[in-house]
């Protein structure tokens, strides 16, 4: 028996109507502290961004090399710093929102970059929402109200927000939001329901298109349990998709003028593949993402005359033609193996090597190892206990970490990347940490009820 009479509707669970008075109420605290934290870091971080000597690259790199475009009046442009033609390399919503902040308080200037960061952070902070109600189907009351504290105090949620303008923090707001709807749409008749859960995974693939991944399982989930359920399925699992590619189509059009190619969302990937399959092959030492002699053009002088002199288009043409060639001619497949699995383990553990010279580049290679092998060793156990007590809950979950990361095993194996998952770890992490609880036996979804029941009381 799942726990899905949690979030039944009020006439199904009398406890409901208790809800919406009361969830602000139990994670406020935790959104005043995630956010007075963040905000610390912020005022030791901020100032450091302009600087004019590295081309700016710390306001965003291609994101905010865009955002300067768009915010002088060049369009959605120039990935690099030299100013060029349209792009498809950045997916649009982040590089807009920073270039709104530039366009009011200033191109690469201090108020502009305490303002993304504080944007950032508040987004940060709101994930701490959808952690907590994501973590209430799952885990129940006191479980939703632990993981919400454990994001508000996670130490990745907190750098990656209050110390990088990139879109780790809108794209996990969006992405975790979409996963607490997945999580109980097919609950909802309604088709209204289900256009606006397509809307939104529409919207978030326009903040990180990796996320387009985890639609098809998610959604496919869903629909199997609205089939099970006796309610409508084919009708609303097509307007989602309906919705979702609608949400795509405008951009596919202006990627389609601008370039003269079909591109939904981003048409980088095979500059990605190129630089990073086969970078130093077969003999690879260096620290991910490794690209050997293979640089991109935001670091690669060379790379970046190539890309200005033929225009974006026919550059990753070329990169398409050789990384075919690599594969055809030249396949190392055993190297490629090899480093795939490296990838996964790094994803995981944070682990890539402890020579010397990874020692020097990353001087607390021994204290991440340690940490995010831990965060991963109590997600595990969080994946045992629900999958003891509560398979349907923990399903959506297992997709998402078994489809998401595959394309950064493909290509890059950052923690950076890896931000979108972290609320879904974190609240898989706190139902590890609740398992080990000494004396406390496993509850299953009846005893999450009762739980609940008893605290609205």
């Amino acid at each position: 028996m799942t726990n899905n009479s949690i979030f039944r509707g009020p006439q199904e669970n009398p406890v409901a109507p208790a809800e919406p008075a009361g969830w602000l109420r139990q994670i406020f605290p935790a959104l005043l502290v995630a956010l007075a934290i963040r905000m610390v870091v912020v005022f030791f971080t901020y100032r450091d961004l302009p600087d004019a000597d590295k081309h700016y690259e710390a306001f965003g790199w291609e994101m905010g090399w865009i955002a300067r475009a768009l915010a002088t009046g060049h369009g959605f442009s120039s990935p690099y710093y030299p100013l060029s033609g349209p792009t498809a390399i950045m997916s649009p919503l982040y590089p807009g929102l920073l270039s709104l902040v530039f366009h009011i308080f200033g191109v690469y200037s201090l108020a502009s970059a305490f303002v993304i960061l504080t944007i950032n952070s508040v987004l940060s902070t709101l994930t701490c929402i959808p952690v907590y109600f994501s973590a209430k189907y799952s885990l129940g009351l006191r479980g939703a109200k632990i993981a919400a504290w454990a994001w508000a105090l996670y130490p990745f949620a907190i750098y990656f927000s209050a110390g990088r303008v990139w879109e780790y923090s809108l794209t996990s707001l969006l992405f975790t939001t979409c996963f607490c709807v997945a999580q109980r749409i097919h609950q909802s008749a309604k088709p209204l329901a289900w256009i606006g859960f397509g809307a939104l995974y529409g919207i978030t693939a326009h903040s990180n298109a990796s996320i387009m991944s985890t639609l098809p399982f998610l959604l496919g989930f869903a629909l199997w349990q609205a089939h099970k359920a006796g309610n409508r399925w084919v009708l609303n699992g097509a307007l989602t998709l309906i919705t979702f590619f609608a949400v795509l189509t405008p951009w596919t059009i202006r990627n389609y003028r601008e370039l003269g190619v079909i591109v939904p969302i981003r048409d980088n990937i095979w500059l990605e593949l190129y630089a990073d399959d086969f970078g130093n092959a077969p003999n690879d030492h260096t620290s991910p993402p490794t690209a050997g002699d293979r640089g991109y053009p935001a670091d690669s002088p060379a790379e970046l005359q190539k890309y200005l002199t033929v225009g974006e288009i026919p550059y990753l043409a070329q990169k398409k033609v050789m990384s075919l060639d690599d594969l055809r001619n030249h396949p190392h497949y055993a190297f490629l193996v090899v480093k795939t699995l490296r990838r996964i383990v790094y994803y995981w553990t944070g682990y890539w090597s402890f020579s010397p010279q990874e020692l020097r580049d990353q001087p607390f290679t021994p204290e991440m190892v340690f940490y995010v092998s831990t965060v991963t060793l109590f997600m595990l156990l969080g994946i045992r206990s629900l999958w003891r007590t509560n398979r349907t809950a923990v399903m959506p979950y297992l997709l998402i970490i078994l489809i998401f990361p595959v394309t950064y095993y493909l290509t890059h194996p950052m923690m950076d990347y890896r931000q979108p998952l972290e609320p879904a770890v974190v609240v898989l992490g706190v139902a590890g940490a609740l398992s080990l609880r000494r004396g406390e036996p496993r509850k299953p979804a009846e005893a999450a009820n009762r739980d609940l029941a008893s605290e609205a009381r």
